[in-house]
Formats: C-alpha cells, structure tokens, sequence
C-alpha cells in the first residue's frame, strides 16, 4: 500500500527527526527495517512500547554494532536498500565502519541520509543539543511569544519533526529521484537548524523588507494583532480567531454584532490594544460552545481551541478520520492523502518490535541466510 511500495529503506535506530521520517516513509509504503541497538537509548523515561507511534509501520531488528558479525550483515542489507536514515553525531557511523564511504562503494545507487541538529560540519557539529537550541539559533524561538514575556517553547515540533523528519525525508525522496535517474547516490545532510531556517524564509522576508517589527508579540502572526490570537470564554475555555482578510474581518465583526465603524482602523496598530480589549469582553460573554455554534463552519476565519481528548470527537475530525484507532490507541493517520495508492496504519509499534528474525528479514534476505544469522546469534532478542 503506498506511493512507496516497492522501496527499501535501513534506518538506524535513533530519536526524534529519524524515527518520524523512518515512519512517514513507513506510512506511505516503504518497506523500512529498524536496526535497533543491543541497548535502548536511554531517555530518562519511557513510555509503553504501544504508544511510541513513531515506530509503526516497520519490522526491526536488534544487532550490536560493535560486532563485526553485525556490522556485516548491516552492509549486506545496505546493498539492497535505496536509502538509509541515521540520526548520530558525525563521524559515529564512519567508526562503526558505516560511513557513507563505505556504504556508497558497496551501493552506488544508495542514498544516505544523515539529520542532525548542527548539521555534518561547523563550530556546533559535535556539540549536544534539542530541539529547543536549534530554533533558537535559527531565530524562530525568538520570534515566539507575548509582548514583554519570554520566548515560548512551541513544544518539539518546530526543529525536530519540522526542520528535521520533514527536511530528511524530502531530502531523501528527492535523491532517491535523482538515483533513479541516473544511478549515482548520494549523503542528504539534513541539518535542524537549517530547516528551521528554511521553514523561516518569508519571516526573514518580512524582515528584510523592514515589514516586521523586532519585538516579539507585536507582528500579526505572533500575537501581536487582535484579530490573529486566542481568547478566553464564559466557561474558561478557549477559542481561535484568524481574520486577516478584509472581508473575513467584516464576516467576524457582523458575526460578533459589532458595527464596523466603532471599531479603529484594523491596520492602525496603535488602536489594536483597544481593539482587543473589545473582542476580549465580548467573547467573555458566551460560552466556547456557543461561540461554536455561531461561528464555526463560516468566514470568520474561527476555530475552537481544543484539548487533546477533545480532538477525536470533533465532527471535522471524524468524518475526515484525521485520527485512527490501532490497538487501542488513537494516533494520527498518515498523511498526505494519496488517490490512487491509499495509506494506512498496518501495524502498531509492538508488533515492529516483535517480529521474528524471519519475518522481519523476509523481503531482504533468503530464508537460510536468516537461519545462519540466527544460528551464529548475530541477530539479537
């Protein structure tokens, strides 16, 4: 199933950016083979295997590659994949005899791609860091947030799964075209920091052009403006509104009852704490249900903000099943959406992980190379 099918990806067993690009590639039918360590990594706490969603889709194995026996049987695998996904420090795979090097003299057509945080090179490639570092670096931690409050943290979102699994997997598929084209692989240096950088290319536009005002919390999309923020309703709950428009605003205001012209100009940002002020304390006023009902569905530009075990049940949700239920855990289905090679959730991270040695290794070797693997206990449990 898949626009994928057919394809055959090794991935190092990582955190972050690697997994989510191992399982968004997993998701869309590529045959993946997790290679985990002989040791988990060690994340200071962790959850149920089942509910690490970013291993499904995927078989895996588990060798110590500090073997040489290991490292073997990684290369011969490498020889029949069209990629490979590795998420170390640069240079851990070269001394594990790993490197692009040697993998690109074994597979000419093998496209290997690397995601870091710093990227390959530079003064920060050997330096620790998360998610939290890389969009502060690149400018967008700075960007985000209130007037006069410090940088919020948008949760891992933007540097791990935006700037890195996104970047890598895109990467990957575009080499991976290129290969096919011409049979030449290559290393996709996927470095964090510089999708972050990517994903900011029209703020630095915006900045470039004098457009964008320094202080955090006073631009229309970083709460600065009245019509592009959150407020709270009678019951204490939350709700969106994004009217940027012109005529959405006019849609809102008409929604709200308020006449257009006691309002200040929408683009005199002088006048936009005012603005505010009026919106907050009409939308005090009803509950966010009730602003549901009034608003939801139209023009204002409106959505309520919801909690997480709200999300299932609401009906944009469920009639386009955004979320799906697999093994008893609700989780996001795959996405995009594909009209002639439908996706889908085929199984859950428990059963990544306890795949046999046979099947796991199926699509990539002969049975009785498994049996011997196996026999010389190459292959861990």
């Amino acid at each position: 199933m898949g626009p994928l099918r057919g394809l055959k990806v090794v991935e190092f067993a990582g955190i972050g950016p690697g997994p989510m690009c191992a399982m968004l590639l997993a998701d869309m039918g590529a045959a993946v083979l997790r290679i985990d360590r002989a040791q988990d990594i060690d994340l200071g706490q962790r959850r149920p295997l089942r509910f690490d969603l970013l291993l499904r889709n995927r078989r895996s194995i588990r060798l110590d590659l500090k073997s040489a026996d290991a490292v073997a049987l990684a290369l011969r695998l490498i020889e029949r994949a069209d990629a490979l996904i590795e998420g170390f420090r640069p240079g851990v795979m070269e001394r594990l005899g790993l490197g692009p090097t040697v993998c690109l003299e074994r597979n000419p057509r093998l496209v290997y791609g690397r995601v870091t945080g710093w990227g390959q090179d530079g003064p920060l490639a050997q330096a620790a860091g998360h998610d939290l570092n890389y969009i502060a670096l690149a400018g967008a931690l700075g960007a985000i947030g209130r007037k006069d409050a410090p940088p919020t943290p948008p949760l891992n979102l933007v540097a791990d799964y935006g700037g890195g699994a996104l970047y890598l997997a895109l990467g990957v598929l575009a080499a991976m075209m290129h290969a096919r084209a011409c049979g030449e692989g290559q290393v996709v240096d996927a470095a964090m920091v510089d999708g972050v950088a990517s994903l900011m290319a029209s703020v630095y536009g915006m900045h470039a052009a004098g457009m964008l005002s320094p202080e955090r919390g006073s631009n229309v999309t970083d709460s600065g403006a009245y019509f592009y923020d959150v407020y709270a309703c009678a019951d204490g709950r939350w709700i969106s509104i994004a009217p940027i428009e012109g005529r959405f605003h006019a849609e809102l205001l008409g929604r709200l009852g308020i006449d257009p012209h006691g309002m200040p100009d929408q683009w005199d940002r002088s006048q936009w704490p005012k603005a505010r002020a009026l919106l907050a304390e009409r939308f005090r006023t009803r509950t966010r249900d009730e602003w549901c009902a009034l608003l939801e569905g139209s023009d204002a530009c409106f959505a309520p903000v919801l909690a997480l075990d709200e999300v299932p049940t609401h009906p944009h949700i469920r009639a386009r099943q955004t979320l799906v239920e697999v093994d008893g855990v609700v989780q996001p289905a795959p996405a995009p959406r594909f009209s002639r090679t439908p996706t889908a959730v085929t199984s859950s991270p428990e059963q990544t992980r306890s795949a046999s040695p046979h099947d796991a290794l199926r699509d990539w070797l002969e049975p009785a190379a498994i049996d011997a693997l196996v026999g010389a206990g190459t292959l861990g449990t």
